[in-house]
């Protein structure tokens, strides 16, 4: 049986996500935006909770395309609170909206919202060599710095653990374990862009 990181648990969806998804460099920008929304909705969750969800999201929220979601308007917002397939939080669901404003202001000036994000990084994955998970912090400089940009240009639910979270789910930094399996190839993947 594979190595994972200390984090995953025996569910199937879990370990697939882990293998499959976590970690890898991601530069699609409705991609991102997703996840971005998506670890919004996590804080004070598990990810397990929205993972389980995000079939459920991605049809509620119109497949995370932001042009549709910036115009949601209260009737709309209301029927997504009544939706028992999503979490049904009132400042989270109306953070998805905000966010698709803000993410067209970002586009709608010329430049990729993976460009904007990746910026933090300096546009390439940080490599980290943890032996253990509990080495891995909760949030840091970089991820303090995207938090003070993103909510200077309008994003809600950004705070500086949500976008380390975020960071690390995007490829942005390596954290995987060393002797996880998947640490390697992720260290070697580049996302054609």
């Amino acid at each position: 049986m594979p190595k994972r990181c200390d984090w995953v648990t025996d569910n199937k969806e879990y370990k697939e996500y882990h293998d499959k998804e976590w970690g890898r460099p991601l530069y699609n920008d409705q991609k991102l935006f997703e996840l971005l929304c998506l670890e919004g909705a996590q804080a004070g969750l598990s990810w397990l909770t929205v993972l389980k969800k995000r079939e459920s999201y991605r049809e509620a929220f119109d497949n995370f395309n932001p042009c549709k979601i910036s115009v949601y308007n209260e009737e709309k917002i209301q029927t997504l609170l009544k939706n028992t397939n999503i979490i049904r939080n009132k400042l989270k669901i109306r953070s998805v909206v905000s966010n698709a404003q803000a993410y067209l202001k970002i586009t709608g000036s010329g430049r990729s919202f993976s460009e904007y994000l990746w910026q933090f990084v300096g546009g390439q994955p940080i490599q980290n060599t943890w032996s253990d998970s509990s080495e891995v912090p909760s949030q840091t400089g970089r991820s303090q710095q995207m938090s003070k940009q993103l909510k200077k240009d309008g994003f809600k639910f950004v705070g500086p653990t949500i976008c380390y979270a975020f960071m690390q789910a995007s490829g942005m930094v390596n954290d995987h374990i060393r002797d996880c399996f998947c640490y390697e190839a992720v260290k070697n993947e580049k996302e054609a862009r």
